[in-house]
């Protein structure tokens, strides 16, 4: 089901890159976006690793810097059947983890001092196996290309936008749309846009939580460490930059109103939910 719904919402993107540039920029201006934004995400696929391991501080950690934290992720990189990925350590309290790389070859996985503090081995197994599951279900290639179609249709948006104040040809001369309906996608391309990537991204955290709980066969620990992780960062704020807040097991940001709507993570409720189902129905 969810590869199913992400299957569905990639093609929406699809759909409202070509619509929005169609309406915007012609094929010409959402061909420029689009690979625009193909060269700027394309680079942040094959570096963001190390990019962002940077942006935290992490430091990587050997088997004699944390033996228990190599033996977990080696056990379930086994059960993954996938190669170990290299680990790093982030020094903040805040409990959190995230995984990175372009693949299972190119991995890596990182979790803060403070997860390592308020979790039982159980809970941490099944934090680091939803981390594995990440790059086993290529999530980071699934959102970088969301991100590509949704910063092209951003771009057709800041075209229009400003071709619309320095003026230039009618909309009659160059065969585009009246000028209300493209101040309106101006508006409304690029919010929907984002929509649909955040329901991209909460799409794989439900996909990972299901293939997490699969690996270490223990759903109900994974859903105790995500009360014990959603209360820690509730206590404790995590210095995370809102453009990786998608990565983390948990958002590392908080807030309510039109931040929620907004979220890269589903309802922390629900993933509990899901989880403790899939514990009854071992039982």
């Amino acid at each position: 089901m969810n590869s199913f719904k992400t299957t569905f919402l990639m093609a929406l993107l699809t759909v409202l890159l070509v619509t929005a540039g169609g309406f915007l920029g012609g094929e010409g201006g959402m061909m420029i976006a689009f690979l625009f934004a193909l060269v700027m995400n394309g680079v942040s696929y094959w570096f963001s690793d190390k990019i962002v391991l940077r942006m935290y501080g992490a430091k990587e950690i050997g088997p004699d810097d944390s033996p228990k934290l190599h033996r977990i992720v080696q056990e379930l990189a086994l059960r993954a059947q996938m190669p170990m990925p290299k680990l790093y350590l982030i020094p903040q309290e805040a409990p959190n983890a995230f995984a990175t790389g372009r693949d299972e070859k190119h991995a890596a996985v990182a979790v803060t001092e403070g997860i390592l503090r308020i979790l039982d081995e159980a809970e941490l197994r099944g934090v680091l196996a939803h981390e594995l599951s990440h790059v086993k279900n290529r999530d980071i290639l699934v959102g970088t290309i969301a991100a590509t179609m949704a910063g092209a249709i951003s771009m057709l948006a800041n075209i229009a936008h400003w071709g619309m104040i320095f003026g230039g040809r009618s909309s009659e001369d160059r065969g585009g749309s009246h000028p209300l309906v493209a101040l309106a996608m101006i508006i409304i391309a690029p919010l929907a846009a984002l929509l649909v990537q955040m329901a991209i991204s909460r799409s794989r955290e439900y996909g990972a939580d299901a293939t997490g709980a699969a690996i270490s066969t223990d759903p109900l620990s994974l859903a105790n460490a995500l009360r014990k992780l959603q209360r820690g960062v509730e206590n404790i704020p995590m210095e995370a930059n809102p453009a990786t807040a998608h990565m983390f097991i948990v958002n590392p940001l908080t807030g309510g109103g039109l931040m929620k709507l907004f979220s890269t993570h589903p309802p922390m409720d629900e993933r509990i939910r899901r989880l403790e189902k899939m514990a009854s129905g071992r039982q």
